[in-house]
């Protein structure tokens, strides 16, 4: 049996390329495809055991690594023009455009889906205002773009035999996108290298990519207006230096960590604050592992991770406020930092190698007996 993994883009090591290193692990033979890889050598040990990725003509346009999200129009096309006519399985990671990929009926397509491409879709919006897009020329270029990616993606929904998502919460949105049914198979948390923590310190702590969809800046609001209570932030990105410039005396900006680092500090934290939407959420679930409670917003994969007032506190809406009051909830509580990492054991690397590794060769053992 060929076997052809395709994934979106390979330029960062994050929630989705854990996923594909699980992936490598159970399987030591795929042959890999990618819009564009610009993985440092590292990063390329862990995620793909080392192997080179066959990559589209965009990885050789001019400013591709900096912002390969530039050239949104050319996916699709560039997506097609992967000839996968030798493999018998092809297995897609996708958050975007990797789906597809051009299949035919004698092979079997399964696709791992993170989301369905938010910017295209739920939060097609948003990213216009935040890039600036909602009017002018350029506004109406990106709407039309946008508008014709999602006229594809919807097309391109039969290319697929079987979905695979990465929460309840995903599956609701390929029903309410695609019109699919999925099954649904939490991703890999690497839930071993943490260790059970219960001398915590008197800190809060944070850390995330920093993009506006992250929330950060609305924890360090938060936070600006509870002098008495100390944050730790972690992470980097675009809003990196804007909200360090409003952070006040009782937060710290630590940037960047490596995971020993990152890890300490989720450990001896006394919550760890977690403002965003996400689909799944790996970093409060590594946060559990150590045995350290959640505050977060209690929409998106956090439903499905966090027990209320067993694991942490799920506050409603997205606002200084809620977070001013789930923390001042949160002091008044006590919680049990054992069952909190036991918790967490249920996403382990393991569990997922085996349950997907399952619901994969059922359904190619299904689909060559279709066959005959």
């Amino acid at each position: 049996m060929r076997k052809a993994l395709v994934h979106d883009w390979y330029y960062i090591n994050g929630g989705a390329e854990k996923v594909l290193h699980s992936l490598n692990t159970i399987w030591d033979d795929f042959e890999h495809y990618a819009l564009v890889d610009f993985l440092n050598e590292n990063d390329r040990e862990f995620v793909l055991k080392g192997k080179s990725v066959t990559t589209s003509f965009i990885q050789n346009l001019p400013t591709a690594k900096r912002n390969h999200r530039k050239f949104l129009q050319f996916f699709p096309y560039a997506i097609e023009q992967f000839n996968l006519s030798e493999y018998d399985l092809i297995v897609s990671s996708s958050s975007s455009i990797a789906k597809g990929v051009l299949t035919n009926q004698n092979q079997l397509h399964i696709c791992y889906c993170h989301s369905p491409m938010r910017y295209a879709w739920d939060l097609y919006h948003q990213y216009l205002n935040e890039s600036g897009l909602n009017k002018g020329v350029k506004g109406a270029y990106a709407k039309y773009v946008l508008h014709k990616m999602r006229v594809w993606d919807v097309n391109t929904v039969n290319r697929v035999d079987y979905f695979v998502a990465n929460s309840k919460y995903i599956a609701r949105r390929i029903k309410k996108v695609y019109n699919k049914e999925s099954h649904v198979i939490y991703p890999p948390v690497d839930v071993e290298k943490f260790s059970l923590e219960k001398d915590k310190e008197d800190y809060y702590f944070t850390a995330s990519r920093m993009v506006p969809y992250k929330k950060v800046e609305l924890v360090v609001r938060a936070f600006n207006q509870m002098p008495d209570k100390k944050l730790i932030v972690a992470g980097d990105g675009p809003d990196f230096q804007k909200i360090k410039k409003i952070a006040k005396s009782n937060i710290q900006m630590v940037g960047f960590l490596n995971a020993e680092t990152l890890n300490n500090y989720m450990r001896k934290a006394k919550a760890f604050v977690f403002a965003a939407e996400e689909d799944f959420g790996i970093i409060p679930v590594e946060a559990q592992a150590c045995g350290t409670p959640i505050i977060g917003y209690g929409r998106g994969g956090l439903q499905e991770t966090v027990i209320h007032n067993k694991t942490g506190l799920l506050f409603k809406k997205q606002t200084v406020k809620e977070i001013k009051d789930a923390v001042s909830e949160f002091e008044k509580k006590t919680f049990n930092y054992e069952f909190i990492r036991e918790n967490s054991l249920q996403f382990s690397k393991r569990r997922f190698e085996f349950e997907f590794k399952e619901f994969v060769e059922r359904r190619y053992e299904d689909f060559k007996k279709s066959d005959i």
